[in-house]
């Protein structure tokens, strides 16, 4: 059994021409922070998926400030216009091609954190806040998964 863990990125900047390189505000930085020392005493997660938009990496910076992860990676195809079936089969591919990693974070974008899990776990659909976590069980000799709760910032 693994772990996927799908985080929305911390509060950014308001919309810009350049979406992409979009910062995350004072309160993005903090809620990264908060949510990285969480995921250490909590999930543990050892492998790391990440947007390459700024905002999403700047989020992955502060969570890695409390982890260190095994394996990580970019990955293009976790950004907001993402289509969710491409990012769940790379996903699994990881899955299958680091078995020493456990606990799995993506660190992305609404709206494809909403659509990613419903991909993994059909008929879950959860709005993310900034920040915010969503817990996945994933069987991956059978390919199934189990959608647990979501935590966000403000809730811890």
């Amino acid at each position: 059994m693994k772990t996927i863990l799908i985080m929305r990125h911390g509060e950014a900047a308001p919309m810009q021409a350049d979406d992409a390189a979009r910062n995350l505000t004072q309160v993005g930085h903090l809620e990264a922070k908060k949510m990285g020392q969480w995921l250490a005493n909590t999930q543990k997660p050892d492998a790391l998926l990440v947007s390459p938009y700024v905002r999403a990496q700047q989020t992955a910076n502060g969570v890695a400030e409390s982890i260190t992860f095994k394996h990580s990676e970019t990955c293009a195809d976790i950004t907001p216009e993402g289509k969710p079936h491409v990012a769940a089969d790379y996903l699994e591919t990881l899955i299958q091609m680091h078995p020493e990693c456990n606990s799995w974070l993506i660190v992305a974008h609404m709206p494809i954190v909403s659509y990613l899990v419903d991909q993994l776990c059909p008929g879950n659909m959860p709005i993310f806040n900034t920040g915010a976590v969503a817990v996945i069980h994933y069987n991956e000799n059978t390919n199934r998964s189990e959608y647990i709760n979501i935590n966000a910032p403000a809730d811890l």
